[in-house]
């Protein structure tokens, strides 16, 4: 088991929080005179809950993972961010990820001054355990796993995770953003077994709810309790509360939602491999296909001129030629296979 406290930073460990009025009075049905409120227009003279008490029960019964456990934020880079600030001593310390992954990894470590160290991916786009292993020091505080990965869309191998956060010294912080679309589980499980692991899941992708910015951390209630002292009081506004409620009422439109998009992602591979400009697909556990091209940027100047956008990935490392393209509505797939036709 991890030795959380002695992970972070000397001024965190002896941080004061701020404590809000909400934090003090956590009932509801009384005469709030304790914030300076304007007392009109509610509900939205009121300041958040900044716990997301409510929310947080709601998204535990979907979960399986309690309620202690989990820190909600605005989007998962928020969770990203705070981690990074909270046990990362700049100019000091270094934080471990594998290459290509999401680019927010770097950004952050890079605004906070922290050291950003990488391991290519090989050519299975797998991590090589050994080589991300020796990269680490007394000084590595944070390992970023992506699986699915963004930009490979593949899920990485479970035993080689299992392996990094058995034996890495710090935080593993694995973010799930596209476990929906996997074939394979969600590690959340793991969390009672493992207190250095860190899952980051999501509500843009699979829940249709990029808009009102909603990431979550599942976590050891140590490493918790330390983002809720760090976080600004009321970082999940009421709107984006209140809509994340509504929708979490029932599931059955997510559902819907991912089977669609699978379909989806299986009409766009079989037309997009049957044409003779596309080089290549990789094998896909997300919400999108990395398509490879004899031209990508091209294709991807053809393809804005249609109005139609998709991401061009060939610049990064081990995805040279490749597109990536977000699965669709039906009418818009297939409007980009009518593109390609043309093209």
């Amino acid at each position: 088991m991890a030795d959380i406290p002695s992970l972070l930073r000397n001024n965190i460990r002896s941080l004061t929080p701020y404590s809000s009025a909400r934090d003090e009075y956590k009932g509801e049905d009384a005469v709030f005179l304790d914030a300076n409120e304007n007392p009109y227009n509610s509900p939205f003279n009121r300041y958040p809950d900044p716990l997301q008490i409510r929310l947080k029960k709601r998204i535990s019964e979907i979960k399986g993972v309690a309620s202690e456990n989990i820190f909600l934020g605005n989007g998962s880079d928020e969770a990203i961010d705070l981690l990074i600030r909270a046990f990362c001593e700049p100019g000091e310390d270094n934080i471990l990820a594998i290459k290509p992954t999401y680019g927010m990894y770097k950004v952050c470590a890079d605004i906070n001054g922290v050291e950003y160290r990488e391991s290519l991916l090989n050519e299975h786009f797998q991590v090589n355990v050994q080589q991300l292993t020796d990269l680490a020091d007394s000084c590595s505080k944070l390992m970023f796993l992506c699986s699915p990965n963004n930009p490979t869309s593949n899920s990485l191998d479970a035993r080689d995770i299992l392996q990094l956060v058995r034996n890495f010294k710090g935080l593993v912080i694995l973010d799930e953003a596209y476990i929906d679309f996997s074939i394979h589980p969600s590690m959340a499980a793991q969390l009672k077994a493992y207190s250095n692991l860190v899952i980051l899941q999501t509500f843009s992708k699979a829940w249709g709810m990029a808009g009102i910015r909603l990431g979550m951390a599942f976590a050891d209630i140590d490493v918790i309790r330390v983002l809720n002292r760090i976080k600004y009081p009321y970082n999940v506004n009421i709107l984006t509360q209140k809509v994340a409620l509504e929708h979490l009422a029932s599931t059955e439109n997510k559902e819907k939602w991912v089977k669609q998009i699978l379909e989806q992602r299986n009409f766009l591979f079989n037309h997009l491999v049957q044409l003779t400009i596309v080089k290549n697909i990789l094998p896909c556990d997300a919400n999108f296909l990395m398509v490879k091209f004899d031209d990508p940027k091209k294709v991807f100047d053809f393809l804005i001129e249609k109005k139609i956008i998709v991401r061009d990935r060939s610049k990064v490392s081990l995805c040279e030629g490749y597109l990536r393209i977000t699965v669709g509505t039906s009418e818009e797939n297939s409007m980009l296979i009518s593109a390609l036709n043309e093209y």
